[in-house]
């Protein structure tokens, strides 16, 4: 069964909601269970007991908060090297489209490769220009169909890489379970 923990900081609450989209795309796939936690409750224990994590927060000049940050370089920076392996990829919003949201995604996914974080992106699109090649982004609060479609894709798509990488369900591969998509011709 594919442990996903779902780890945010969020100050407005937009972020939390995505969080929260997140742990839904991963519940889609079947025997995963899900923990949904803010960097001010979680503790190393929650990142020790998961097979994949999503990483994410609101966009700070192009990167991470310091209250992220300091999750990782306090509570996780005895744990080190214990955590070598696991599947992750990130989520940000951002106060407006063009706010760093990407290069966001990029600094959680950062922090997760010094940890030994497999990262990914996901290839296939939520909706026109609306891709996942970084993680999950969203200016201000989440709304639209698109906006929260995005955030539950990028859950799944890690339950699906934890499912197929760590219970050996490879039925689960995204291009086995015919999942990806490309809802209209690519030019």
């Amino acid at each position: 069964m594919g442990k996903i923990l779902v780890l945010y900081f969020s100050e407005s609450g937009n972020t939390r909601k995505v969080a929260e989209c997140v742990g839904e795309g991963a519940k889609e796939v079947d025997g995963a269970e899900v923990r949904l936690r803010s960097v001010s409750e979680a503790t190393a224990e929650d990142v020790l007991w998961c097979d994949g994590i999503a990483l994410g927060s609101p966009t700070h000049m192009g990167s991470i908060p310091w209250e992220m940050k300091q999750f990782w370089d306090v509570k996780m920076q005895p744990h080190w090297g214990k955590i070598d392996g696991k599947i992750g990829c990130a989520f940000a919003t951002q106060g407006g489209w063009g706010g760093g949201a990407e290069l966001n995604c990029q600094a959680l996914m950062t922090v997760m490769m010094n940890y030994g974080f497999l990262v990914f992106g996901v290839t296939d699109y939520v909706a026109q220009q609306f891709t996942l090649h970084y993680g999950a982004t969203i200016a201000g609060e989440p709304r639209s169909e698109r906006e929260l479609d995005s955030p539950k894709r990028l859950g799944r798509r890690l339950s699906e890489w934890v499912a197929t990488y760590i219970d050996g369900k490879k039925e689960e591969h995204p291009l086995v379970n015919g999942r990806t998509r490309f809802p209209w011709p690519r030019d």
